[in-house]
């Protein structure tokens, strides 16, 4: 019981919220400009179904990766800043 007051009461706070003027931060030339077109998704399926992956392009995605990988564990300080940091 106590969980569901606390849940309505937080709900009333919420409601007391003031929400921003999102309308004001849009530029006039944003808001007087058409809306997107919409574009059929099954042409772009179609693309995105046609690229086939071999295994060597599968063996140069994972090499790069891996080699990414390897500087992402690298250590970010170089070893004069460790010792003037006393690390």
């Amino acid at each position: 019981m106590r969980p569901l007051i606390l849940l309505v009461l937080l709900g009333l706070l919420a409601a007391c919220a003031r929400v921003p003027a999102l309308a004001d931060r849009i530029p006039a030339a944003d808001r007087a400009a058409p809306p997107p077109a919409l574009v059929p998704l099954g042409p772009i399926l179609a693309q995105a179904s046609a690229g086939t992956l071999s295994p060597a392009s599968l063996d140069a995605r994972l090499s790069r990766l891996a080699a990414r990988a390897a500087l992402l564990r690298a250590p970010v300080l170089s070893p004069s800043d460790r010792a003037r940091l006393g690390l």
